[in-house]
């Protein structure tokens, strides 16, 4: 290893997928690398944030996927560290909020290398928000919960079952393939009624959202063939978004007949 080299890892929180939807503590971490290695959601417009003599890297995967282990992704940022110098870590959203950052930071650290870290603005709160739809408001929800949908088992978080007995707004990450489990544990607690949305690819060029309610979210879904990644909204608020007034507008109209 060059004695001139002092390797340091910034693991860097790129937001919800609009490329300007980046922190700009985000975009200095990324003026100052050696090496970025990026995952699949990074639109590749940051890496011009980078230097053109800067090692890029696609670490990505996507769902069903894995291209390349979480593993192999950490000892390449200790290798590259110790040979290049900075090396950015850059990952979609939040890195703390279901992105396994603490996970690579402890391994990172094991091996005596500075590391740092750059939140991102999470996807669980900002693309409801660029959807028009508020996680709380008052009078309608005053608390949410984010969830995941695939935990390390590969199953839905036991406690959206809980959730699902509050009057919490719920986010699902990581969901869209247990969709019908999720709008079964709703119906258990007897809500079918309550409005859901899907937002694909939310802040980005490509976003498409769905919306209905717990009972026929499915086939909607379907429908409109849904992909990950997608977050789901589920909760009063969903009412909200001046977007979807003509879904909930048409389902009001159509109880009102029967």
């Amino acid at each position: 290893m060059n004695s001139m080299i002092q390797p340091k890892v910034t693991l860097v929180g790129a937001g919800p997928g609009d490329p300007e939807l980046i922190t700009l503590k985000a975009v200095l971490a990324l003026n100052k690398a050696d090496v970025v290695l990026y995952d699949a959601l990074i639109d590749p417009v940051l890496l011009e944030h980078a230097p053109e003599s800067a090692v890029k890297i696609f670490v990505g995967k996507r769902v069903g996927k894995h291209s390349f282990p979480q593993e192999d992704t950490n000892q390449l940022c200790v290798s590259l560290a110790k040979k290049y110098g900075h090396v950015v870590r850059l990952k979609g959203g939040d890195p703390f909020v279901f992105g396994r950052g603490s996970e690579e930071i402890e391994y990172i650290e094991a091996f005596g290398i500075a590391t740092e870290v750059v939140p991102g603005i999470t996807s669980a709160i900002a693309v409801p928000a660029s959807a028009g739809i508020p996680v709380t408001k008052r009078g309608v929800s005053e608390s949410f919960w984010v969830v995941t949908g695939t935990t390390s088992a590969g199953e839905l978080s036991r406690d959206l079952a809980l959730a699902a007995q509050s009057t919490a707004t719920v986010v699902v990450l990581m969901g869209t393939r247990k969709l019908a489990e999720i709008s079964e544990v709703y119906s258990k607690f007897g809500k079918p009624d309550l409005p859901i949305a899907i937002i694909q690819s939310g802040t980005t060029r490509d976003e498409k959202i769905t919306a209905g309610f717990i009972s026929d979210i499915v086939q909607k879904a379907e429908e409109s063939k849904v992909e990950a990644p997608a977050i789901i909204i589920i909760g009063e608020v969903v009412r909200e978004s001046m977007k979807l007034a003509e879904v909930y507008r048409e389902a009001i109209s159509v109880a009102g007949r029967h």
